[in-house]
């Protein structure tokens, strides 16, 4: 478990969920640029989808890793799989739904596989949970991906415990990461069972939506957030990142922003170390009240 946890032990993964709209890395050789700059300043985990830009991130990320010899060697990469959209099921109701079967997910790990232009992937998570799931043929693919080398680790994103431990009962190896929603602009699962649960069974948590969609900088948690972060001489953002990787499993924040100059002031403040005071006042701003 320490060796994984090490592995993670950067300030966040990069989220590849609107690389398909950056106009300024759409030539592969600028994002291959862009991907390098990236790793040379330790940030070497990147996080995709099939489902971001309809496999559109992961093309353009392979596109960028072919143009440019040895990347490939340099990054890790996570993606997630299950969600089929309304315009990619073939059957008549054109329905979003969720697909775990052991086909589908052995098809999605082949095909990412194929658009990022790599012989293997350090982490696949299946993306939400599928209320048909049969555990043990999802399990029975997974463990046949990791053993063929075609995934590094298996995990889950957004499942409940008893969905998790249900898969993980039926496969050989572990269920490493886990990626939830998490900030202070939503904290619930900090109180409900749910982080306690992850971090309980081994899984390293990755909080996507780290800072709310932007709702941590609002309002009475912006404030606050604002005041830390002129006494520190840091960033609004990169403290609620920090609050974040305060807690026990230190959470892998997955952050969306693609801008270089955004990247480098968060990669800096989120090493701050909070005390437990100043992390309590922000909490206690983010929900409008003091703890019980």
């Amino acid at each position: 478990m320490s060796d994984t946890r090490a592995i993670f032990d950067v300030p966040f993964a990069l989220g590849m969920m609107a690389l398909h709209e950056a106009r300024d890395l759409q030539a592969p050789t600028a994002l291959a640029d862009w991907i390098e700059a990236r790793l040379d300043e330790g940030l070497c985990w990147f996080d995709h989808a099939d489902i971001y830009g309809d496999r559109a991130g992961e093309t353009r990320f392979g596109d960028a890793l072919g143009a440019r010899p040895g990347l490939a060697e340099r990054v890790r990469i996570v993606t997630k799989a299950s969600i089929v959209v309304p315009a990619r099921d073939a059957s008549p109701f054109a329905v979003k739904h969720y697909d775990s079967s052991a086909d589908y997910v052995t098809a999605a790990i082949d095909a990412a596989l194929a658009r990022l232009g790599v012989e293997h992937l350090d982490h696949f998570l299946l993306h939400r949970p599928d209320p048909l799931m049969d555990a043990e043929a999802t399990a029975r693919a997974l463990d046949e991906a990791i053993a063929a080398g075609k995934i590094g680790a298996a995990g889950v994103s957004n499942f409940l415990p008893e969905a998790w431990r249900r898969l993980q009962a039926a496969m050989s190896h572990r269920l490493v990461a886990h990626q939830l929603q998490l900030s202070l602009a939503h904290a619930t699962p900090l109180f409900d069972g749910l982080f306690d649960a992850v971090v309980g069974d081994g899984q390293v948590p990755m909080a996507w939506s780290p800072l709310g969609g932007g709702a941590c900088l609002q309002g009475e948690t912006g404030e606050r957030l604002s005041r830390l972060a002129e006494e520190r001489d840091a960033s609004p953002a990169g403290l609620a990142l920090a609050w974040l990787r305060a807690l026990p499993g230190r959470p892998l924040p997955v952050i969306g922003s693609l801008k270089a100059e955004r990247i480098a002031t968060l990669r800096r403040d989120a090493a701050q170390t909070l005390d437990r005071a100043s992390w309590y006042a922000l909490l206690e701003a983010a929900r409008g009240h003091e703890v019980a």
